[in-house]
């Protein structure tokens, strides 16, 4: 598989550590710095390219995902913090005929306890005396907050609790690779579930799952969807 790194800071470096371990090849990597208007998404830098990993910043994805999509290349995005246009570029894909897999999280293990936080606000929503909280924690040069996964979570409890506002507490500090804790609270007890990411290893091996997965795939994807096939 030859793959395309849109951003090559720390996530871009350990994904194409990774990819050539398991022996694909980087054809074209570029950082923010060097592609601001998205000009270094040419057709002669992009050729050949099975899919193009994109984790880079929020106002960056849509121009990028114009440029890539229409040169009918697949794309992963790891980025966070642009779902407000979620449904423009679901949109752009659908008619482009190209595949694309996005997600808040692209942790096995995160996507795991997702799951598992469906189930729990399933049976924690009957009993009124428990109210629902999150808390999360990323290192200080995270940009978005809430993280992606905090508003995944927030609206898992919300789904469960029908449409009641969940608060979510954020903290950006240290080197944190990423924390994030819900908690069922009573006057009697409190439980609480909590997935620490020890390393970013975890979103890179997932992100190329992504990429072999939706290699050769038409249609608009969200992460864990690429998990139950």
């Amino acid at each position: 598989m030859k793959l395309a790194l849109i951003g090559y800071g720390k996530m871009g470096r350990l994904i194409e550590q990774v990819a050539l371990e398991r022996g694909y090849e980087v054809v074209f990597k570029v950082d923010v710095d060097e592609n601001s208007q998205g000009e270094a998404l040419t057709e002669a830098n992009l050729r050949g390219v099975d899919v193009a990993i994109d984790f880079t910043m929020p106002q960056a994805v849509v121009r990028s995902a114009e440029r890539i999509t229409g040169l009918g290349i697949n794309m992963v995005v790891g980025t966070t913090g642009w779902l407000s246009q979620l449904e423009a570029v679901r949109r752009m894909v659908e008619e482009r005929g190209v595949g694309f897999v996005y997600g808040s999280n692209f942790s096995i293990g995160v996507n795991v306890f997702f799951r598992l936080m469906e189930a729990a606000a399933t049976l924690f929503h009957e009993y009124s005396d428990y109210d629902p909280w999150i808390y999360e924690i990323h290192h200080r040069a995270k940009l978005d907050a809430p993280s992606g996964t905090a508003l995944k979570l927030k609206q898992i409890l919300e789904n469960a609790y029908s449409g009641r506002q969940i608060s979510v507490a954020s903290n950006r500090a240290g080197a944190q690779p990423g924390e994030h804790t819900v908690g069922f609270d009573s006057e009697a007890d409190t439980l609480t579930f909590t997935h620490t990411a020890r390393s970013r290893l975890g979103f890179a091996t997932g992100a190329l799952r992504a990429a072999e997965w939706v290699r050769g795939k038409q249609g608009f994807y969200e992460f864990s969807e690429t998990l139950s096939s």
